[in-house]
């Protein structure tokens, strides 16, 4: 793949990173915060964030077990979250190229639909199982979690970045 002008080469991904990273989000979603609707979902952005940045390395599998965590630790329908999060993995995976041409605020808005249908997906899936509407405040989790993308490139990119090499004879 041809790298956009003025983009710095990153250096290779540390798997335990990428594992440390989930596994934090997962706990951050996990903390007894009280069951707020328009709370962004850590784990989604970090899913489609890794999906987008590392595809081979984070499928719909380790989705479909974060999902079943989350189920486990919010008490919900056992698949919710599951289902939600493997079809936005899958979704994340699908234009995972695409997304990498955009800059960052851009990307931001190309991800808010993925995010409002993984919401969409859990809130339907709540509500035929004779679950109640938790309000309009549940329609903000995806715009806030789309406004979190930049500070999660950033931060998840911060490791991989190369410092600026001295020498002026090296391309690279």
């Amino acid at each position: 793949m041809i790298m956009p002008r003025g983009e710095p080469l990153l250096m290779p991904v540390n798997p335990v990173f990428i594992v440390a990273s989930l596994a934090a989000g997962l706990a951050v979603n996990m903390l007894p915060l009280g069951r707020v609707e328009w709370t962004p979902d850590l784990v989604m952005v970090l899913l489609v964030f890794w999906g987008v940045h590392q595809p081979l390395r984070i499928g719909m599998g380790v989705a479909f077990v974060l999902g079943l965590c989350m189920d486990v630790a919010q008490s919900a329908l056992l698949g919710q979250h599951a289902l939600s999060y493997a079809v936005l993995s899958f979704a994340a995976i699908a234009i995972h190229r695409r997304l990498l041409w955009f800059s960052v605020p851009s990307q931001a808005l190309q991800v808010l639909p993925l995010f409002a249908l993984a919401h969409a997906i859990e809130l339907l899936l709540r509500m035929a199982s004779g679950g109640i509407f938790p309000g309009l405040w549940s329609f903000a989790a995806p715009v806030l979690e789309s406004l979190l993308w930049p500070i999660a490139s950033w931060v998840l990119l911060a490791p991989q970045r190369r410092p600026p090499d001295s020498d002026q004879n090296r391309p690279l």
